[in-house]
């Protein structure tokens, strides 16, 4: 029997941007683009576990409580930015490298820290949509629930 992890990205819209006064929040409820809506969908379709991998926090899960409002992503250096050492001790201590296949989903600077933090591990993550415009991966993603 194969098991399967997706992997998905936070994302930048989040609660805080249109409910400031929230305080604290289940990560499968802070991110509130469209994309990440999208990728999570997928994931609960068809994964038996999903994760999402913040660019503050590393990986998590969707039940993560994240205390309150933060902007940061791959795309800019940052101090809070998490290392890929702290990821592939994340992948040990969560169990994530215990499973058959690993999806990862988001744009390359995603991808190019799921691949680095996996490096010591024998599972290769894939990346059905990678390369993929946001709109263009968003719809595909959209094609392959709709198979599922």
């Amino acid at each position: 029997m194969s098991s399967k992890l997706v992997i998905i990205p936070c994302g930048q819209g989040k609660v805080w941007d249109k409910h400031p006064d929230t305080r604290e929040v289940k990560a499968k409820y802070a991110y509130t683009g469209a994309p990440f809506k999208v990728n999570r969908e997928y994931a609960e379709c068809i994964a038996d576990r999903w994760v999402i991998l913040s660019a503050k926090y590393g990986f998590i899960d969707p039940d993560y409580t994240i205390p309150g409002p933060y902007n940061v992503t791959f795309k800019k250096k940052s101090p809070e930015l998490v290392t890929v050492g702290i990821l592939t001790q994340q992948i040990k201590e969560m169990n994530l490298n215990n499973f058959n296949q690993v999806i990862g989903l988001g744009g390359k600077e995603y991808r190019a820290m799921i691949e680095s933090a996996f490096t010591p591990y024998k599972i290769r993550p894939s990346f059905p949509f990678a390369g993929l415009p946001i709109g263009k991966a968003m719809s595909s993603i959209k094609k392959a629930l709709l198979v599922q």
